[in-house]
């Protein structure tokens, strides 16, 4: 690309499609660069999966998102999104990663997998669902530890282990139990997580029944190809296993951040630095958006109190040209 847009928004997800929206609206050049499928996170999300957020929590660029519930589910999300980007018209390149980031005479040059752009202006909208939290433990790289989860037919008639305790977890548990699997959780702490209201529940009473066993205060220390070791308080127990469902969170790519030189906190958070008031990083011109904002405390930041980032960053960008 010779020429040099306003407006650079790297992630194709409802945050980065809705600061393409605001940019468009601005009357700004805009382009958006998404490594994988229009909202590829939400495209990886489980199955099944049901928001926590009401439809119009979800909503972005001011279209109306018509739901059968009042809380809707992942393939909901899915065409709400790809039809608020067709009738916007967005500007957006699918399957295209962006390597890199560095200053240049107007601004920054962003390469990507497929060419070089400038930009007078970056908004990174990146997410944090590619990097899985590692256990760090003996026997992980087995192919039987899956850090993401899809459709519960496939665990039918299997020794399935669930390490959490939050929502990603007790899907996993409820929803493989449902469909045959012999579960087992492993839980650091002595009590179940942060899980949604309607799961909760049903949770506690599927343990209590002892339909699916539960390690509290314990924590898996290795997987072997047919069995596994818990640390319990009682010593260490080992039981028979086929999948290790590791639902132990994800984290932006704190990488790329400091590479392209994005300020880190120094504690264990490691909050990318930016003005709330604008988003704008220790780099100027260079703005966050959505979760890729809080760090690893991915908990904070959702669609619905997010999405307001884009109306901030494209004001202030607005402001900057205006000057």
């Amino acid at each position: 690309m010779k020429e040099t847009i306003d407006v650079l928004v790297v992630g194709g997800g409802p945050i980065g499609l809705a600061c393409g929206l605001e940019a468009q609206n601005a009357g700004l050049t805009y382009l958006i660069v998404e490594k994988g499928t229009i909202t590829n996170s939400l495209f990886n999300y489980p199955l099944n999966m049901t928001f926590f957020s009401t439809a119009d929590r979800l909503e972005i660029g001011g279209y109306p998102f018509p739901s059968i519930r009042a809380k809707p589910n992942r393939s909901e999300a899915l065409e709400y999104y790809r039809r608020v980007a067709d009738a916007g018209g967005l500007n957006i390149r699918l399957f295209e990663e962006v390597s890199g980031i560095e200053s240049g005479e107007e601004g920054y040059l962003v390469q990507t997998s497929k060419g070089m752009y400038r930009a007078k202006h970056v908004i990174i909208a990146t997410g944090f669902y590619d990097i899985p939290n590692m256990l760090n433990i003996p026997g992980e790289d087995l192919p039987k530890v899956r850090h993401y989860y899809y459709d519960p037919h496939y665990y039918y008639k299997q020794k399935v282990l669930v390490v959490g305790a939050n929502n990603s977890s007790a899907d996993v548990a409820l929803e493989t139990w449902r469909k045959g699997a012999d579960v087992t959780m492993v839980v650091r702490e002595a009590e179940l997580g942060r899980i949604k209201y309607w799961t909760k529940p049903d949770l506690e009473n599927r343990i209590a029944e002892g339909c699916i066993k539960a390690y509290f205060n314990s924590r898996l220390i290795e997987v072997r190809e047919n069995e596994v070791d818990i640390q319990t308080p009682q010593g260490i127990v080992t039981i028979a296993n086929d999948y290790v469902m590791a639902m132990t969170g994800y984290q932006p790519n704190f990488a790329f951040l400091e590479r392209i030189g994005v300020k880190l906190s120094d504690d264990l958070y490691r909050h990318p630095f930016h003005n709330p008031e604008t988003m704008e990083t220790n780099l100027p011109r260079l703005y966050l958006a959505g979760v890729v904002c809080g760090g690893m405390e991915t908990h904070v930041w959702f669609i619905e109190n997010s999405r307001e980032h884009a109306v901030k960053i494209i004001r202030h960008i607005k402001q900057t040209l205006a000057n």
